[in-house]
């Protein structure tokens, strides 16, 4: 904070819009949109310091003037593309600044209940996501970028309204056929394999370097060889997702195999318990949360490589087949469209993984500080 309640956003914000007023009042031809938007931006930057030590008034102001002022600017250069001045710019730049500004006084607040804290939790990265997309589509838009170099999220948005359909094929052959066999096979052959090498010495002095080592491959270099192995249809894939994933959960398998400690393990002797006694009671809850670091891992693994396996003889179906055959089509909504589909399908496998750990590996100290 600075002096009584101003804050360096919220001071930025306001000298931002007050240039942008004189900018705009200098325009031969002004935009329709912007002296609203700066109009929002000041009075959102000054009253936001009265509200300073109300932080819920406080933030539930700034996300109204922030997100308001974006719709403006938005709406205003609707149709009339390219022709932003630098009004437009210096509003779009304040309101971003008080959208920071709501951020920060989110993070600040101390919640007073689970739901409160999972409220939170959600909301401060849904405004840092909405303002990349907001960013994006103000800047393509206000610079006249052309759709082919750079489409705008509205327009990937109804790419992906118009052709669900597609869309859903692709998802259904690329994520729940080759990324859901893949990686089940390949974890879990990781996982026995690590098991193995942790039972006979010989076996882990000879598979980790290997491990290593193969975990170099190139996939531009496998996946021709999978096609040619498999065939073109999914099945092809998911051998190049069993090999991306085989080894991350094998390696971090066998370190964490050796999280327990030394009193740990001497406690287990003095019970008299035999190698799978104390590898199911001791050893492997203590490297659950190795485990789930490979799990995490291979959950992003596991589709960049079915996608780009897709690549190399596919049938014509699937995102990466989408991805490149559009591309030459010059289709690149599309392209963008598969894209973002492979990135919300990415996040919700990891979610979903890290919300299994959590209920998994309750006890652990990084869990309970969360």
């Amino acid at each position: 904070m600075i002096g009584r309640g101003w804050s360096w956003q919220a001071i930025s914000a306001l000298v931002l819009a007050i240039v942008g007023a004189f900018f705009e009042a200098g325009a031969a031809q002004g935009s329709a949109g912007v002296w609203p938007a700066l109009g929002l931006v000041a009075a959102a930057a000054v009253v936001s310091t009265l509200l300073a030590t109300r932080r819920y008034a406080e933030a539930l102001l700034l996300f109204i003037g922030t997100h308001g002022a974006a719709w403006l600017l938005l709406s205003g250069i609707t149709g009339h593309e390219g022709n932003a001045g630098a009004s437009f710019y210096l509003a779009l730049a304040g309101a971003w600044l008080l959208a920071w500004r709501c951020a920060t006084v989110l993070s600040a607040l101390k919640p007073s209940g689970r739901g409160e804290s999972i409220a939170l939790s959600l909301i401060i990265p849904v405004i840092f996501g909405a303002w990349i997309l907001i960013l994006w589509e103000a800047i393509v838009r206000g610079a006249g970028i052309p759709f082919l170099l750079l489409p705008p999220p509205s327009a990937i948005a109804a790419r992906i309204a118009t052709s669900a359909d597609v869309l859903s094929m692709d998802v259904r052959q690329t994520v729940f056929k080759a990324v859901a066999a893949g990686y089940v096979i390949g974890c879990g052959a990781g996982f026995v394999a690590a098991i193995a090498a942790d039972r006979f010495v010989f076996l882990r002095r000879g598979l980790l370097p290997i491990g290593n080592m193969a975990a170099a491959l190139p996939i531009i270099g496998v996946a021709p060889i999978m096609v040619m192995w498999f065939g073109f249809d999914w099945q092809s894939k998911a051998a190049v997702v069993v090999i991306m994933t085989f080894f991350p959960m094998l390696v971090n398998t066998v370190v964490g195999l050796t999280a327990a400690g030394h009193m740990e393990r001497d406690l287990m002797r003095t019970y008299a318990s035999g190698y799978w006694q104390t590898l199911f009671k001791l050893r492997l809850p203590a490297a659950m949360p190795f485990i789930f670091n490979a799990l995490k891992i291979n959950s992003t693994l596991a589709l960049i490589g079915a996608i780009v396996a897709e690549f190399f003889g596919t049938p014509v179906v699937g995102m990466g087949f989408r991805i490149s055959t559009e591309v030459g089509r010059m289709n690149i909504d599309m392209v963008w469209a598969e894209i973002a589909v492979a990135a919300v399908a990415g996040s919700v496998f990891y979610g979903a993984v890290a919300l299994i750990e959590r209920a998994v590996t309750f006890w652990h100290p990084s869990i309970r500080g969360g």
